[in-house]
């Protein structure tokens, strides 16, 4: 049997809500300003995903770090490194952690860590689609 389920799992109905709201609070004025519909969805395997956790907190145990996070960035790539010629968002990754013994333990106070490369490269579907 299986891990039980994390406790900050969200059933399928609050994230189809929350995908719903960004939809119809953010998306129409995102698209009207650049222009076209952009991607608001992003896709790594969980092969990759592992590949880079393994990365970050081996790299960070290294360092003294004894409870790396990840934050999540939105980005956009400039239009002259983007596959399609348009600026689309994309999301990448950014370890975070302070060193053993030190206060910040949660994700309000971690600090980035530049010393670890942070991870892209996911793909995306456009015109997205409605989890």
């Amino acid at each position: 049997m299986g891990k039980k389920r994390p406790e900050k799992c969200i059933s399928v109905e609050e994230a189809k809500e929350l995908q719903q709201v960004w939809c119809n609070t953010r998306t129409p004025e995102i698209d009207r300003c650049i222009g076209f519909e952009d991607t608001r969805e992003f896709w790594w395997s969980v092969e990759e995903l592992m590949e880079y956790l393994k990365y970050v907190k081996k790299k960070s145990r290294k360092m003294g770090i004894d409870n790396p996070g990840i934050r999540m960035y939105l980005g956009a790539y400039p239009d002259s490194k983007c596959k399609m010629g348009k600026g689309y968002a994309t999301l990448f990754l950014a370890p975070t952690g302070d060193p053993a013994g030190s206060l910040g333990k949660d994700g309000d106070s971690a600090e980035n860590n530049y010393d670890i490369d942070p991870y892209n490269g996911g793909s995306s579907r456009i015109p997205p689609r409605l989890f």
